[in-house]
């Protein structure tokens, strides 16, 4: 009976170790997330206007196609339920040409965490569709800074 009883507190033991160590597994793309973290950071660095600041079109444009990208991320992999708004803070002391190359630093963190081979095949068209938005909004961002002599 002792024995039994033993068995059994070394298998709930077994148990709840495996369980606490998988509790924070990301998932199957975790790079996916790190991509999604990114791209929200990227967006609040863009949209996060100072008082004296307007967006044009261009910048709305870059925002747009980090929206899409985010979209395409969560339905190739993972929907983490997390809000657009849900970011690392921006530095509120960073200028506006700061926080645009902040922006294409995420950016390319972004490509870089999902441009990797995608095992499943079923999503490899979304993830393709990401890529390419994120490489436009990259564009508009490098575009942006040129122009303004960033």
């Amino acid at each position: 009976m002792k024995t039994v009883r033993h068995c059994a507190v070394l298998v709930f033991f077994v148990a709840v170790c495996t369980a606490l160590t998988f509790a924070d597994d990301p998932g199957r793309h975790p790079a996916y997330l790190h991509a999604l973290t990114d791209l929200r950071h990227a967006r609040a660095h863009l949209g996060q206007l100072a008082a004296t600041d307007h967006m044009d079109r261009e910048e709305q444009h870059a925002i747009d196609e980090i929206d899409k990208a985010i979209w395409e991320i969560k339905n190739a992999a993972i929907d983490d339920g997390k809000d657009l708004n849900d970011h690392p803070p921006v530095d509120a002391h960073m200028d506006r040409r700061g926080r645009f190359h902040r922006a294409l630093e995420l950016l390319d963190k972004a490509h870089n965490d999902i441009a990797r081979e995608e095992d499943d095949p079923s999503v490899r068209g979304l993830r393709d569709r990401a890529i390419h938005h994120i490489d436009e909004a990259h564009r508009i961002v490098d575009h942006l800074i040129v122009q303004n002599n960033w």
